[in-house]
């Protein structure tokens, strides 16, 4: 019986230094595992500190940067938002000529003031009130309010408005040029409706050197039926990081409409080109300025583009 007793009390002994060591053995473990770090994560957190504000919406001067091989020489070169791409692409650079998609969920206001002279002098100024929506699946959404003056003392009303749609076909930098599908349709109160469609290029020639190009038809679909085939390029210089840049821009359009049902006018060819400038006052706020200088007979003797951004 004494016997049977002490084998029991030393089989309970082993299942306990069984036990504890089992448990010594799993909690090291668990030390030991806890304390291996990727690598890579370890270096995005590094690279891409939680935002200081509370707000979960960030504007695109806000976003962090991704992670990539080595570090972009300008800050408006980092890539950012869903797309991965670079931060001077979320406010346009251009007067005629669009590049790309805002980042999603951008919102953004501007204001345009775009007076056009023709041959015989008559000045005809357009003004725009647009709102701009960053949208998923590389998609953006424009609403336009369009106002019209003719001369200094014509009277001005808000008779027109636009609609534009955007889609570009993958991330920035998969595809070359970053194409992308744009869009329009535009109804006037004194005019016959409008649609244009777009294929927007655009992308980095080196730091500092951004560029744009855009292939367009504009189709009236009632009246005279005018189409306009163009093609319009800028190309901009950042001069200081996020403030200011400077370029050039051009514009090509062959033009003609029905002269009596089912005839139509040879092209008339009109060219302009100018300079442009972007200012950045604010990190949410840009002005942008392009007087293009028609050089063609047939295009306008200068039309000026102003434009003013602010991104909520």
């Amino acid at each position: 019986m004494l016997l049977h007793r002490n084998v029991c009390l030393s089989a309970a002994s082993v299942v306990t230094t069984l036990g504890l060591s089992i448990g010594a053995v799993a909690l090291c473990c668990a030390s030991a595992y806890a304390q291996v770090v990727n690598p890579a994560t370890g270096q995005v957190q590094q690279q891409q500190p939680p935002p200081t504000t509370t707000d979960t919406h960030l504007r695109s001067f806000e976003l962090p940067p991704i992670l990539v091989v080595g570090q972009a020489p300008l800050k408006e070169e980092d890539l950012v938002g869903t797309y991965e791409q670079p931060r001077w692409t979320a406010a346009r650079r251009f007067g005629e000529t669009r590049v790309y998609v805002v980042p999603q969920g951008t919102v953004e206001f501007e204001y345009w003031l775009m007076p056009e002279r023709d041959g015989d002098g008559v000045t005809e100024t357009t003004t725009q009130y647009e709102v701009e929506f960053g949208l998923p699946h590389r998609m953006q959404l424009d609403l336009y309010a369009v106002g019209h003056q003719t001369g200094s003392d014509g009277p001005f009303g808000v008779d027109g408005q636009k609609v534009e749609l955007r889609y570009a076909f993958a991330d920035w930098n998969r595809i070359w040029g970053n194409p992308t599908l744009y869009m329009e349709w535009e109804d006037n109160s004194n005019a016959p409706p409008h649609f244009e469609g777009k294929l927007l290029l655009g992308g980095q020639i080196t730091s500092r050197w951004h560029w744009g190009s855009n292939l367009v038809w504009e189709h009236e679909l009632s009246g005279e039926k005018e189409n306009s085939n163009e093609w319009t390029t800028g190309v901009s210089y950042t001069v200081t990081d996020t403030k200011v840049s400077v370029g050039i821009e051009s514009k090509l359009a062959l033009v003609n409409h029905e002269s009596a049902p089912g005839v139509r006018t040879p092209f008339s060819t009109e060219f302009s080109i100018g300079p442009s400038i972007q200012w950045r006052p604010l990190p949410q706020a840009h002005l942008d300025v392009a007087p293009l200088i028609g050089v063609t007979d047939a295009a306008p003797r200068v039309k000026l583009f102003i434009v003013f951004g602010w991104e909520f």
